[in-house]
C-alpha cells in the first residue's frame, strides 16, 4: 500500500476541505466520518488502511465542520453539499473512482451518502457501505430516518451491532424489506454502534474489526459489481 495522499477540495458555498486517498487499487470508497470524530480518528483511519490494504481505494474526507474545528454538525444541505463535491473530486483524481465508485460511511457519514444518492439518480455510485446507520436518534425509535432508502435504488451492504443504540438489526430488517435491490446486512452480534463488544477484550475485538473489513471488501468486489 503507498503512503496516502491528500486532496483540497472546494466546496460549493465558501472554503475547502480536505480528503486523504489511501491507495490500494481496484475499486474506491469514500468514507464520511460520523458526527462526533473526523477523519483522523483511529476508527477512521484503521478501516482506511485496512481497506487500502486489501486492494481498495479508500477515501475519507471532513466536513466543513470538523474541516473548522467546530463540534456541531453542519445542516443537512450543507453535509450533502460538501459529500457530493467529493464524490466529484475523488471521481477526477482516483482513477478506480471512474469505473467503481462506492460510496458510504460512519453513521452520520453513512446517512448523508443515502441522502444523495437518493435525490440524485444519475450519480453514478455502483453501491454504499454503511457503517452503523443511525436510523435514529438513541432513546427515540419514533424518529425514523427511513423514508429516502427507498429512492437509494443501488446495492447496500449494512455493517450493524446488535446493541446499537441507533438503531439494532432488528429494527433495520422491516425497513430494508421494503427496499430494492436487497440490502445486505451484516450483524455485528455483541457490537454497539462502532462495533465495540461489551467487555475488554482487544483480540476479539481487532478480529471484529478485521471481519468487517474483509466483509466489505468482499461485498465491493464480488457483491455488489
Amino acid at each position: 500500500m503507498k503512503n496516502p495522499s491528500e486532496l483540497t477540495i472546494p466546496l460549493p458555498a465558501s472554503g475547502t476541505t480536505t480528503a486523504i486517498v489511501y491507495r490500494g487499487g481496484g475499486a474506491a470508497l469514500v468514507l464520511g466520518h460520523g458526527a462526533g470524530a473526523g477523519q483522523r480518528s483511529p476508527f477512521m483511519m484503521d478501516f482506511a488502511r485496512a481497506l487500502a490494504a486489501r486492494g481498495v481505494d479508500a477515501v475519507t474526507f471532513n466536513f466543513p465542520y470538523t474541516e473548522q474545528r467546530r463540534r456541531i454538525p453542519d445542516r443537512g444541505p450543507v453535509l450533502e453539499a460538501c459529500y457530493r463535491a467529493v464524490v466529484a473530486a475523488v471521481r477526477e483524481h482516483v482513477d478506480s473512482a471512474r469505473e467503481h465508485l462506492f460510496i458510504g460511511g460512519k453513521s452520520m457519514g453513512g446517512r448523508i451518502a443515502t441522502q444523495i444518492a437518493a435525490a440524485d439518480p444519475d450519480l453514478a455510485v455502483a453501491g454504499l457501505v454503511l457503517l452503523g446507520y443511525p436510523l435514529h436518534p438513541p432513546g427515540q425509535p419514533e424518529k425514523l430516518r427511513d423514508a429516502h432508502l427507498p429512492s437509494v435504488r443501488r446495492p447496500m451492504l449494512f455493517v450493524q451491532g446488535s446493541r446499537d443504540t441507533f438503531g439494532t438489526p432488528g429494527e433495520l430488517e422491516p425497513v430494508l424489506a421494503r427496499v430494492t435491490p436487497a440490502p445486505v446486512l451484516h450483524v455485528i452480534e455483541g457490537g454497539d454502534h462502532s462495533f465495540k463488544l461489551g467487555r475488554k477484550d482487544p483480540v476479539r475485538q481487532q478480529e471484529i474489526y478485521t471481519g468487517i473489513q474483509q466483509a466489505i471488501v468482499r461485498w465491493i468486489t464480488t457483491g455488489a459489481t
